[in-house]
């Protein structure tokens, strides 16, 4: 996207938002547009999905719309709190460059795993973090939320056991089996209720 591009959708933001503009805009908090993210994350992931590249190009910009409106929300908040769509910029530019020594700086890997390691090790430093599962978002789908911890528990070389109705040890099980196996267990899963999902409505027809 051109800087004059992305500076336009901004304007647009500025203007739906301002006095005179749109009422539901206008309305939006932070909370209020939570929901809208989560619709709209899945919706690109289902494009991806299907490999269908225009509406995965149209769902990107709603994405992107979402990361504009909550910036421009910040911009509103009192002194302290504020900030705006460059400051968001400009962190993940700082960041990007602080996590890549390999290629802004003289550092040299010998691999992708390195590469993990070294993000993991960064990522860790950066936010202070003294426990491996600081961090992990527990509101993601159950899966995902598994694989992730699995992982990061084999990064550290830990792990427990743990007790539960038997089931959800059984699907730990076969999240620690995807994950060995570098398969993401969420996307399998989906991808495979997908084709369940065809089947049955072939099955319908017949």
């Amino acid at each position: 996207m051109s800087a004059e591009a992305l500076q336009r959708a901004v304007e647009v933001m500025d203007r739906l938002r301002s006095p005179g503009g749109c009422p539901w805009d206008a309305a939006q908090t932070h909370q209020s547009l939570a929901k809208y993210l989560i619709e709209e994350t899945y919706e690109t992931l289902e494009a991806i999905e299907t490999g269908d590249m225009a509406l995965l190009r149209e769902e990107l910009g709603d994405l992107l719309l979402q990361v504009l409106f909550h910036a421009r929300l910040a911009e509103e908040l009192p002194a302290g709190q504020r900030f705006s769509i460059d400051d968001v910029a400009g962190d993940l530019v700082d960041k990007l460059v602080h996590r890549h020594p390999h290629v802004f700086a003289d550092v040299t890997v010998s691999g992708v795993d390195e590469l993990n390691e070294n993000w993991e090790r960064l990522k860790m430093a950066e936010k202070g973090r003294t426990s491996i599962v600081e961090g992990v978002p527990m509101g993601q789908p159950a899966l995902a939320l598994a694989a992730k911890l699995v992982s990061r528990a084999g990064r550290a070389e830990v792990d427990v056991a743990v007790e539960g109705d038997g089931i959800g040890e059984r699907l730990l099980d076969v999240v620690r089996d995807a994950v060995a196996a570098g398969v993401d267990p969420e996307l399998a899963l989906r991808e495979t209720a997908r084709a369940y999902r065809d089947g049955l409505r072939d099955a319908e027809t017949r």
